[in-house]
């Protein structure tokens, strides 16, 4: 029984640094280039899949080493178990976030004429999603998800709101990529931290009344999903905006 129980504690110990090491290079290696999103998924996939069986072997196995008086094998199960946990601590909100939203990639607070995308359409390249917001499939789905998704009515007139969403994009960390006053347009990109995902967003600012109507429209590069990223972006410019 004590080779068995040496046997998990090396196990845990072990499969709990192969976990945090294929999370973070699939991450970071697709955020850098060096493999395609794709791979990059698949090995954050399987360490997460290793991380969460750590948690559930790294108990069994504590309560082995602590009942039968294991005390050497003892810290290499602590290790591995908690470095197991602090993995599904991370994962899970992420896996939850992922699957409590629909599958769409494409969020607008216009459906019937979404803000169009002119300056950032050559830098998305020829693999990149669509940005055409198909509104008969698109629209049921974010209302449903998101029905707070909706223009921004602002008291400033076009000129003072123009400035006022640029500084907002630019406090948001969201790169500029053009920015056209006469038309009441910026385009910009956001980049995700772990995986260097990007994601293009288009303000569009139109007079309305003494004030001013604002939309935005965000839309994902590569994916089919994006966890509410898009539509969270958006709320986050509304808030921002005040």
């Amino acid at each position: 029984m004590a080779l068995a129980t040496r046997w998990w504690s090396k196990t845990i110990l072990y499969g709990s640094v192969i976990a945090f090491v294929l999370i973070a290079a699939g991450a970071l290696g697709t955020r850098f280039g060096v493999w395609p999103f794709t791979i990059g998924l698949l090995m954050f996939a399987i360490g997460a899949l290793l991380g969460m069986i750590g948690v559930i072997t790294g108990v069994i196995a504590l309560i082995v080493v602590l009942a039968r008086g294991r005390v050497t094998e003892r810290n290499g199960v602590l290790i591995g178990a908690a470095v197991c946990l602090v993995i599904a601590a991370l994962i899970v909100p992420q896996f939850k976030a992922a699957f409590s939203v629909p599958p769409i990639h494409n969020i607008s607070t216009d459906v019937a004429d979404p803000p169009a995308f002119s300056a950032v359409l050559p830098l998305r390249g020829a693999n990149s999603n669509p940005v055409d917001f198909d509104a008969a499939k698109l629209a049921p789905l974010q209302e449903k998800a998101y029905p707070w998704v909706k223009p921004l009515d602002s008291t400033l007139p076009p000129d003072q709101a123009f400035d006022r969403s640029l500084d907002v994009l630019k406090a948001m960390s969201i790169a500029i990529v053009d920015a056209n006053k006469a038309n009441g347009i910026i385009e910009g990109t956001a980049t995700t931290f772990w995986f260097g995902f990007k994601d293009d967003i288009v303000v569009r600012i139109r007079p309305q009344g003494t004030g001013s109507r604002i939309d935005l429209h965000s839309v994902s590069r590569v994916g089919q999903g994006d966890s509410g990223l898009n539509a969270k972006r958006i709320g986050e410019f509304i808030s921002r905006f005040g």
